[in-house]
């Protein structure tokens, strides 16, 4: 097992993999606990349309996939907060129209001749030194972020409605939460690509809950879980010469069927 990690490449997508497994799990606990798994996918297939947008402007991908993303969120949440729109129904309205939208730039692009499979599945093999710090960089901010607002953030999971009536900006909060899910995401693009970061974010928090009715110890769960998928993961991707971003994925499916099968036994 040491050998695998004798190399640079290695060492930086188990570190990649490791900071990313940490963020997508501890948030994923927020989003799975706040019902949204499908905002989450929703936002994942967005930045495709992002990613096509910064290729055809000459803009950094992830960069451009970062704004765009953002923007995205911000108008389904403000859809669904200020108008008869339900959240659901905008979400299916921007994952199908953000798709047609990168798919429509790809075809205006002449000469294009960048391949989008690293983002459509992951490349964590090819993260580079400074893609690293950019992945630590917003591990911290967002975990920090938490860190600050997590009672807060829990208060309106549960409760929105009383945590307005108490004095807490609710609206304010949620778009908080929503802009730390996107920033999670597209940064774990690189890492599991755009199809599979939902996944990584979700399986985790899902499995974690089948063992455990207390957030707290879902959140340390949860990212037991991520880190170990991650390691086993890569390890078994280096040894059968598979994708690494798939073979994660995979992993924390399998490690969710054990945590269901557990709870099921347990009750």
């Amino acid at each position: 097992m040491i050998d695998a990690f004798q190399f640079a490449f290695m060492q930086r997508a188990l570190i990649a993999g490791v900071l990313i497994g940490v963020l997508c799990a501890v948030v994923g606990t927020y989003v799975v606990h706040k019902g949204l798994s499908f905002m989450g996918a929703g936002i994942a297939h967005a930045s495709f349309g992002g990613v096509a947008l910064g290729v055809w402007l000459g803009v950094q991908p992830v960069l451009a996939a970062m704004v765009f993303c953002l923007l995205v969120a911000w108008s389904i949440a403000w859809l669904s907060l200020r108008t008869q729109v339900r959240e659901d129904t905008a979400i299916g309205i921007f994952f199908a129209s953000t798709m047609a939208l990168g798919i429509l730039v790809i075809g205006l692009i002449q000469g294009y001749r960048q391949d989008l499979f690293g983002y459509l599945f992951g490349s964590i093999l090819s993260v580079s030194p400074a893609d690293l710090w950019i992945i630590a960089a917003c591990t911290a901010l967002v975990l920090g972020l938490l860190w600050l607002f997590g009672k807060e953030l829990l208060f309106v999971i549960f409760d929105a409605e009383a945590a307005s009536v108490s004095g807490l900006p609710a609206t304010r909060l949620y778009f908080l939460l929503i802009t730390l899910v996107t920033v999670t995401i597209v940064v774990s693009i690189k890492v599991v690509g755009i199809v599979l970061v939902s996944a990584l974010l979700i399986t985790p928090a899902a499995a974690a809950s089948q063992l455990s009715d207390r957030f707290g110890r879902i959140m340390l769960a949860a990212a037991a879980i991520s880190v170990a998928s991650t390691l086993a993961g890569l390890l078994l991707s280096y040894w059968w010469d598979t994708a690494s971003g798939a073979t994660i994925v995979m992993v924390v499916t399998l490690l969710f069927v054990v945590a269901s099968g557990l709870a099921r036994m347990r009750r």
